[in-house]
């Protein structure tokens, strides 16, 4: 019986040791593999810090890197009025904006389209020309690059990305977030829509649940809005933080690798990577407040009947206050 018992326990105990082994051998994989993912995710954590993304960057048009400071960047949004199968396009509104992911801020200046900018080659026009007349003649690429030069010439701001969308762009976009919330700051009347369906639509001012369709004809209006393109400008605001507002809800930011997979379809052009922007969104992530971080910062202008040299003609034209400018981008726009 004891002999039984003696087996039974040398039996017992070799099982136990196995059943240890195999144990320790899943325990280590584990740990393996914790240790390999905790690599990896620091890696990408330092990768993508801000700081460590948007450092020694390049100029858009110059030449080497322009001194900032790590973690800050220039950017011009384009909304263009490109359609599918279009090689050239005009340019319906431009968005400059000056980013620092370390303490949150972004500020933002809408440029008139019709903008009197000098333009490298032909002399002035409106700023809505240069990236048409640059796509016939040297091609696509080439008349974004131009026309980031031209608002770059005539701000001073060196522009180190930019990203042009369009009509069926943004409306993807908004609808791609589930919508967003716009607080309008004034009535605003549909004059020139460009969904019939939309045309003579009023709203009235305060908060308002928008689709993409409908968000896309408000930022597109301006002419029965007071101040004309200064108006469209706290438009163009209004959505832009609701968009940001919307970005960030926990819904939305889980989805920001899969949302920028999709960029494609709501930009017509960008040198911005996937990562960049899941960068932007990350150092965002718990720390973004739009209302008080998004900041609009206007330069009034004058209009005026100006000679187009691209045009050999004359038409009505905008020219910026250069002295507020310069005041405004001193302020807002450098380190």
């Amino acid at each position: 019986m004891r002999k039984n018992d003696s087996n039974t326990s040398r039996s017992d105990l070799r099982k136990s040791k196995k059943k240890h082994k195999v144990l320790r051998i899943v325990l280590l994989v584990f740990v393996l593999l914790v240790a390999t993912a905790a690599g990896f995710t620091a890696y990408e954590v330092h990768r993508l810090n801000p700081e460590n993304r948007f450092s020694n960057l390049k100029v858009i048009g110059g030449t080497g890197n322009a001194k900032q400071s790590a973690g800050v960047f220039n950017m011009l949004l384009i909304g263009s009025d490109a359609r599918k199968g279009d090689s050239a396009s005009h340019t319906d509104s431009m968005v400059l904006i000056h980013a620092n992911l370390k303490d949150h801020t972004y500020n933002m200046l809408s440029i008139p389209r019709d903008t009197r900018v000098y333009m490298d080659g032909y002399g002035y026009t409106k700023l809505t020309s240069v990236q048409y007349i640059s796509q016939v003649n040297h091609g696509t690429q080439a008349g974004i690059v131009d026309a980031v030069k031209a608002v770059s010439n005539l701000t001073g701001v060196p522009i180190n990305f930019y990203a042009e969308t369009n009509y069926w762009g943004l409306q993807d976009m908004v609808d791609a977030i589930g919508g967003i919330d716009m607080n309008l700051p004034f009535k605003v009347t549909l004059t020139h829509a460009w969904n019939k369906a939309y045309q003579g639509r009023t709203y009235q001012p305060g908060m308002h649940s928008f689709d993409g369709a409908t968000v896309t004809e408000l930022v597109h209006e301006r002419y029965s809005l007071p101040g004309t393109d200064y108006g469209r400008q706290q438009l163009q605001e209004a959505a832009l933080i609701g968009i940001a507002k919307k970005m960030m809800q926990p819904s939305n930011v889980t989805r920001f690798p899969a949302l920028s997979q999709s960029l494609p379809k709501f930009l017509m052009a960008t040198n911005m990577s996937s990562e960049d922007m899941v960068s932007i969104g990350l150092s965002a992530r718990g720390n973004f407040h739009p209302e008080q971080q998004i900041k609009y910062r206007q330069v009034k202008g004058r209009g005026a009947v100006m000679y187009d040299d691209v045009l050999k003609a004359n038409n009505d034209q905008v020219i910026l206050a250069p002295d507020q400018l310069k005041t405004v981008i001193k302020n807002y726009f450098t380190n």
